[in-house]
């Protein structure tokens, strides 16, 4: 499971890099094609976009350092990041552990059928990672928007 999250997280970041570079691309080539909001919100989507690949890559990083940290050797039972102060007697009845993506977090899962999430994860991540990939769909949409109105206006003989 270390390697997969290890992988998860170089694509995440060559992700988020690849975004960057397409957004600052649509800017840059935004001169050439004139005014108009859909090369701006292209853009914006584009940043968010990375931005939140990024957020969830810093989110994943602190998943694989509860993984490494709760495999095995002495002192590993129940695994330390299942262990929360204030809750020891929960970490006894831990059975097992997984890793949840969506929403991100180390899920420790006890006898009964129960579950929860250990606090490795910042309480930021999820709630930002949800906005900024919101905000990305919306700009793409609203880029995508713009584009359509602006060809309707070119084939009516409106202009740009």
């Amino acid at each position: 499971m270390f390697l997969v999250l290890l992988l998860i997280v170089v694509v995440a970041v060559v992700s988020a890099v690849g975004l960057t570079g397409h957004g600052a691309s649509v800017l840059a080539a935004r001169r050439a094609r004139g005014r108009g909001a859909g090369p701006a919100l292209r853009a914006l989507a584009a940043f968010a976009g990375a931005a939140a690949v990024a957020m969830y890559a810093w989110g994943l990083l602190h998943v694989t350092g509860a993984v490494m940290e709760s495999d095995g050797g002495a002192g590993s039972a129940p695994a330390p990041p299942c262990r929360t102060p204030g809750n020891e007697e929960r970490a006894l009845h831990v059975i097992d552990q997984s890793v949840s993506f969506l929403p991100l977090g180390f899920v420790c899962e006890t006898t009964g059928g129960g579950e929860y999430t250990s606090d490795d994860v910042p309480g930021y991540v999820n709630p930002a990672t949800a906005a900024l990939a919101l905000t990305a769909v919306a700009g793409a949409v609203g880029a995508g928007y713009a584009s359509e109105a602006r060809a309707r206006a070119t084939a009516r003989g409106g202009g740009g």
